[in-house]
């Protein structure tokens, strides 16, 4: 299963914000976008793929989310609409509980947790990490297993010493040259995983 990390260190975390202003929300639109090009192909939603969330903006960071649709079209699922997908992350962070795990319906769970604990899990399930990183090996050049983790960040990229840590353990992977947008990124990763086969 291809999975996506994405990191936002000002994305809200609460449910109170206005869908109607995305980017006052700690830019809740670059996550909105995010999530689409994970999971949607023109007439179905990708199935065997996962998306985390990890936002560390205020008020109450760090939240958790792990979306993993597989394909289901049932009532609450995500649409293609970005209102639609906004009053989603609105209906899960204001399900959030301190240390719980919460399920807000099968496919889409909540908790606090942060941006290493998440991929301290995924490492010891035997997922391979890959950082997005100019200075990465491009990403046509790597032959990636079917247990691949994509951790990106928002405009503002990470923190140094976030991206320093990353960087110990995980494999920097690149795009290009040109600098794109987060869902962009997301875009370029799936087709290169759909070119190879995976």
């Amino acid at each position: 299963m291809r999975e996506f990390i994405y990191f936002s260190n000002k994305a809200r975390t609460s449910g109170n914000f206005d869908t109607r202003k995305l980017m006052d929300a700690g830019r809740m639109d670059i996550v909105c976008h995010v999530l689409i090009h994970s999971f949607f192909l023109s007439h179905k939603i990708r199935e065997n793929t996962k998306l985390h969330l990890v936002f560390n903006g205020p008020p109450n960071p760090p939240q958790h989310f792990e979306i993993f649709p597989n394909g289901r079209r049932t009532s609450g699922s995500i649409t293609l609409s970005k209102k639609d997908v906004a009053n989603l992350i609105k209906k899960m962070l204001y399900k959030s509980r301190g240390g719980k795990r919460i399920e807000v319906e099968k496919g889409y769970e909540i908790e606090k947790k942060s941006l290493f604990k998440v991929i301290g899990e995924l490492k010891k399930q035997g997922k391979e990490i890959y950082v997005l990183d100019v200075k990465g090996k491009d990403i046509r050049d790597v032959e990636f297993s079917s247990d691949a983790v994509f951790v990106l960040a928002d405009q503002d990229g990470f923190p140094k010493k976030e991206l320093k840590k990353l960087k110990s353990f995980a494999n920097p992977v690149s795009v290009g040259r040109e600098t794109y947008f987060a869902s962009q990124v997301v875009a370029i990763v799936n087709n290169e995983l759909d070119r190879q086969g995976i």
